[in-house]
């Protein structure tokens, strides 16, 4: 199956972007009459066919529109400090579309090593995500937010924040609220400050810990986004 990205279709006849059009008629040959699949990112599943293939603009007709396609039980949204080497987070990003995810966000702290993010080229890996695991919800990609910025704003049902510190924390399935929302924090390879972990706490975010073994910053995230897709099956 085809998936191509569509975010700004809104009626029975599309354009394809050059992009699309370019990879629909020069890569997969499609011609007159072919059918493919169309997502729109915001639960848009359509089917369509070629009406006028071209490789810079390709007409299509949409035959078929399935709302809300694949709409989960709940939603997620991690904020992750982005990692020193940029291929580990857009390794994280390409995983946690794969499995479920709605939004995320790159977060500054106290020892991040990395504090400029090109979210244009976040978003691309996103989206290949997205078409190659059949999703038709793009995650929302925010632009990078400072630490106390994320807590002081979040409105969250359920607020996690993962650290290594040795003090007391909780697994995810213990505290977690099924269906619902969730925001999880997860820090640099330097860990949060003691500082960030008392601020979060007063600010009634949940200290996790993701297992025993100490884990990368993209690992955690994905462990925690594996969590919580599991425990709301």
């Amino acid at each position: 199956m085809h998936i191509f990205y569509t975010p700004e279709i809104n009626s029975e006849t599309y354009t394809l972007s050059e992009e699309e059009s370019k990879h629909c008629i020069k890569v997969l040959r499609f011609q007159k009459g072919s059918l493919l699949n169309l997502v729109d990112g915001k639960g848009g599943f359509y089917e369509a066919i070629v009406e006028e293939p071209h490789p810079k603009r390709t007409k299509i007709n949409i035959l078929s529109v399935h709302k809300n396609y694949g709409l989960r039980n709940h939603y997620l949204h991690i904020a992750i400090a982005p990692t020193k080497n940029i291929e580990r987070l857009e390794w994280f990003l390409e995983k946690a579309t794969e499995i479920g995810i709605d939004e995320i966000t790159p977060i500054i702290c106290e020892h991040s090593e990395r504090r400029d993010v090109k979210t244009e080229r976040l978003n691309k890996v996103i989206t290949t995500a997205v078409k190659q695991s059949i999703k038709a919800f793009h995650p929302k990609l925010n632009d990078p937010q400072s630490f106390a910025d994320i807590v002081l704003k979040a409105k969250h049902t359920n607020k996690f924040i993962a650290h290594c510190v040795e003090t007391q924390k909780f697994a995810i399935k213990d505290q977690f609220k099924p269906n619902s929302d969730y925001l999880v924090m997860i820090g640099p390879e330097g860990d949060f400050t003691s500082s960030e972990i008392d601020l979060a706490i007063s600010h009634k975010f949940i200290p996790i810990s993701l297992g025993d073994s100490r884990l990368r910053t993209e690992t955690a995230a994905l462990e925690a986004c594996f969590e919580i897709n599991f425990l709301n099956r």
